[in-house]
Order: structure tokens, then C-alpha cells, then sequence
């Protein structure tokens, strides 16, 4: 196991064993994952099983919560109220809005639209977010000097796809912020483009140029740089050629890229061809409540890193 996990899983369980909601109880990958979640005391893996009685509550808080759309396109009707009233997915996110578990995990099947869309109607984002994003943790063979591992994050890879500059700003402080909470270190953040303090030109290079602007008004403290290219975030010597007075100096550990795209690719590209890495997520981030969408290709320990990184957001019951 590596160092960033053994680290983690101590903050995981500190108190006491975090209720972790897993709606798709029918894939053996979930099964096999809360098999070793419970065997290592790492979390304690809740089936969502529907109460029909209790589900005509639900029922009438989503009619609730979506009246406002009635008479447009949006509109939910009863009939499908009712049917997502008896969807594990929804029925769990209204088990964690009532605060009868720590957290939730899924997507294992359901898609990433599917997951979030459930989440944003009845967990909602956290106080003064406009842009729910997330973020892959990739823990790394050394590559860079050193003697540790390395834990980069990389967003948004799974919910905006094209960020307008504002969301690009947002999508980079959820990521610091989520990271002082997971990791700990100090956020060094590289706003990616295929372009590096103007030496390309397009939409895109604008689109993120804008978006430093927005970040260094919004966090004139935080370590970052943009539009920069990824090998002279990453490499010490390349920076030193490129961009010899970034703040960064080739020692990025929180990757923005600028779009989804490019964001997925990369991250699946890493952890597929870099031997020894470990991608942990997508981490959604700006939630109300901790909540992990899966990769429907994550196996069943992909899922118990999940759960023990959700597990290790969990704030202390009271």
C-alpha cells in the first residue's frame, strides 16, 4: 500500500467508523469492497435498501423541491417523482440529507450526470459555491527527485466540460481548499493551457488567462500560475527554460486543465500507462455533504480507496 493510503486511513476512523451510504448494493465490485471495508475497520458500509412506506416522504420533497420548474420542460411529473422516490440512488442521497450517515459513494453503474444530478436536488452545494466540480487524486512514483511518492490533483475530470474563465477560478479553489483537507501540504496550483505565458494564442489560452485573473483577485495569497503548459508546471528544468520567473518553478501538485476532456484523458492516461500510480475519484467537490462518484471501470479496492478518502472528510459527529 502506498504512503498517501497508510496515511489516510487513520484520519478515516479516528473517533469512530464513518457510515458510508452505497446505493448500487447489486455489483459485485460494491460488494466485495464493503466486504473488505468492514473486514479492516475502515468504514462502515451502509446497503441502501428502500423502505417503501418512507420513500412516499421522499416522494413529496422531490415534488417539493422541483416545483418551481412546473410548466417547463423541466417539470417533474408524479409518476417519475414516485419512480425516483424508489431509486436507491435518490433514496440514499435522502438518507444523507437527513444525517443518517456520514457520507456516499456511487457510480459504479450510474453515470456521473446521474450521481450528481441526485446530489445537487437533495444534498445541495455547499454554502457560497456556484460551480460543483471534481477532482482525481493521482498518487505517483517519484519522478521528480526526492525519496516519496507524489499526490497530484487534477480537475475537473468528470462534471464541468467546458468551464467559462469564472468556473475555472472556481474549479481551482475547491480543489485547494479539498486538498488542505485531504493531503495537507501546501496547494501549488498551474492553470494548464497549450500555451505558456503567451506564446500560443486561441479562445482557449483567453478562457484561462482570464481565469488567473480571477483566482489572484479572489486568492491574491495562493501559489499559482497560468496559462502555463503541464511540462513546465511539472519539471523543474523545463520551467527554468520556459518560464523562469513562475512562482511555481516546475512544482505544481494541483493540475486545472481547461476542459473536461483534457482533464478525463489525463487522468486515465496516467493511471493506465504510469506503473505504480493510483488515481483516487472523481471527489466531488463543492457538495454539501461527502460524496464520491466512481469510475464505472474502478475495481473493488478503487472503491475502498474511495470510501476511506470520503471517510477521512467526514466531519466529527456531535
Amino acid at each position: 500500500m502506498n504512503d498517501f493510503l497508510t496515511q489516510l486511513r487513520p484520519r478515516a476512523t479516528q473517533g469512530y467508523l464513518r457510515k458510508i451510504l452505497l446505493p448500487e448494493t447489486g455489483d459485485e465490485r460494491i460488494q466485495e469492497a464493503a466486504r473488505i471495508l468492514k473486514d479492516e475497520k475502515l468504514a462502515e458500509p451502509v446497503f441502501v435498501e428502500v423502505d417503501e412506506k418512507r420513500s412516499q416522504e421522499l416522494e413529496k420533497l422531490l415534488l417539493e423541491i422541483r416545483s418551481p420548474k412546473v410548466g417547463t420542460k423541466d417539470e417533474l411529473s408524479p409518476e417519475k417523482a414516485r419512480e425516483l422516490a424508489l431509486d436507491p440512488l435518490y433514496y440514499g442521497m435522502y438518507l444523507l440529507r437527513l444525517g443518517e450517515a456520514d457520507g456516499l459513494v456511487a457510480g459504479a453503474v450510474r453515470t456521473t450526470a446521474e450521481v450528481v444530478r441526485a446530489g445537487l436536488w437533495l444534498i445541495g452545494k455547499a454554502e457560497g459555491i456556484q460551480t460543483v466540480s471534481s477532482s482525481m487524486y493521482m498518487v505517483l512514483p517519484v519522478f521528480r527527485g526526492g525519496d516519496k511518492e507524489e499526490i497530484f490533483t487534477f480537475a475537473d475530470c468528470a462534471v464541468v466540460p467546458e468551464p467559462t474563465a469564472e468556473q475555472l477560478a472556481d474549479i481551482a479553489i475547491a480543489s485547494v481548499d479539498a486538498r488542505s483537507l485531504v493531503v495537507g501540504d501546501e496547494p501549488r496550483v498551474a492553470l494548464l493551457s497549450y500555451s505558456t505565458h503567451g506564446s500560443g494564442a486561441g479562445l482557449s489560452v483567453d478562457t484561462v488567462k482570464n481565469a488567473a485573473e480571477i483566482l489572484r483577485a479572489r486568492r491574491p495569497k495562493l501559489l499559482f500560475d497560468g496559462e502555463i503548459q503541464a511540462d513546465a508546471a511539472l519539471i523543474p528544468s523545463i520551467a527554468q527554460r520556459k518560464t523562469p520567473k513562475s512562482s511555481l518553478a516546475g512544482t505544481a501538485n494541483i493540475l486545472i486543465f481547461p476542459s473536461l476532456d483534457s482533464a478525463n484523458i489525463a487522468y486515465k492516461l496516467v493511471a493506465n500507462l504510469i506503473p505504480g500510480s493510483v488515481a483516487l475519484g472523481p471527489i466531488l467537490q463543492g457538495m454539501n455533504k461527502p460524496m464520491s462518484d466512481l469510475s464505472r471501470g474502478a475495481s473493488a479496492k478503487d472503491i475502498v480507496n474511495i470510501v476511506t478518502l470520503i471517510a477521512s472528510q467526514c466531519p466529527p459527529r456531535i
